[in-house]
């Protein structure tokens, strides 16, 4: 039923398809690059006893008289993104987190979210938090929030939070907006 040759054309394909994937994803880091820098610089600056103020780095190519292309940074802060956050936008966001956290009141895998905006971390009574939540300290503030959800891991090692964390700025102001009005 099944011979080497058959084998070998299975082989072969999955090899190509690999090879085809392999060189669409170098060509698309190629063309698309965003980078992300830190505002005020370093980790040494800190604005709160959480983390550091960081802002984003927004790259565009832009054409000189020599034909090459050179990078133009322009630095946009948090604060700025989030003084223009869509609440309905974060809304759809939220349907990320809705797996693991509820909005009426109750615990699910993790603590309830409404009302999590100026609330101290890790003070939802019943639920089980870990040592890192725990001894955090601090309460939610919307910069506290935004630093969390980039890379909750990062931001608060130890953490139960498996969530891999909101790259884009604005996805976690807008989610951080909607948070607020609940």
């Amino acid at each position: 039923m099944f011979d080497t040759m058959t084998f070998t054309k299975a082989g072969a394909a999955v090899c190509a398809a690999l090879l085809i994937f392999l060189f669409s994803n170098w060509a698309a880091d190629a063309l698309y690059s965003t980078e992300m820098a830190e505002h005020g610089g370093g980790h040494g600056d800190e604005s709160d006893d959480h983390g550091p103020t960081q802002g984003y780095v927004i790259a565009s190519l832009e054409a000189n008289d020599d034909a090459e292309e050179q990078e133009e940074v322009v630095e946009v802060s948090f604060e700025d993104v989030f003084a223009e956050a869509d609440a309905g936008s974060g809304e759809r966001v939220y349907n990320k987190c809705k797996a693991c956290h509820k909005l009426d009141g109750s615990n699910g895998t993790g603590p309830y979210l409404d009302g999590v905006v100026g609330r101290e971390v890790a003070a939802v009574d019943g639920f089980g938090y870990s040592d890192a939540m725990a001894s955090f300290g601090g309460e939610w503030t919307p910069e506290v929030l935004q630093a969390f959800l980039e890379n909750p891991r990062e931001n608060m090692p130890g953490t139960k939070m498996s969530f891999a964390g909101l790259d884009d700025i604005e996805d976690r102001a807008d989610l951080i907006a909607y948070l607020q009005e609940q």
